[in-house]
């Protein structure tokens, strides 16, 4: 990049900054009891805030997966890999699906909780849990072996 564009960027990062500060003050001279009590407060106050966040939240964001899909299409073989991860993800949480529960959520006594009843949304949930429970133990894996081989090659 050059110095002109780098310039730039960072005139831009730190206007957002300083705008993140300026609410930051805002609060702070408000106070915490103010803020707790008051709902004209809240809303003239952190309201703002909010709503900055969730908007540099979308930016970020969409920025991110832009960049990241010009990257990709300059790159075809970077792509070619990256839909095989895409892939490789979409297969564990097939897996992941089947071997779902869809069974009611109980409490410790036995009675179903609280929109806890059988269907799709509990198995959907249980499929996730038992996905985050697979890559954890893929990742854990992964970690063990490039321990046991770093302490090989020493």
């Amino acid at each position: 990049m050059d110095e002109k564009k780098s310039k730039i960027l960072t005139y831009i990062t730190g206007f957002i900054g300083l705008i993140g500060f300026y609410f930051f003050v805002r609060i702070i001279m408000e106070g915490d009891t103010v803020l707790t009590e008051d709902v004209d407060a809240q809303n003239s106050v952190l309201s703002p805030f909010i709503t900055y966040s969730i908007f540099l939240l979308i930016a970020t964001s969409a920025i991110a997966v832009v960049f990241s899909l010009i990257n990709l299409t300059k790159n075809p073989e970077v792509l070619k890999r990256t839909l095989l991860g895409v892939a490789a993800m979409a297969i564990l949480l097939v897996v992941a699906y089947v071997f779902a529960s869809d069974a009611a959520t109980t409490d410790a006594m036995g009675k179903v909780i609280l929109d806890g009843e059988a269907g799709s949304v509990s198995k959907w949930v249980s499929a996730l849990i038992n996905y985050s429970f697979i890559l954890g133990a893929i990742g854990l894996g992964f970690f063990l072996f490039d321990f046991v081989k770093s302490l090989v090659k020493n």
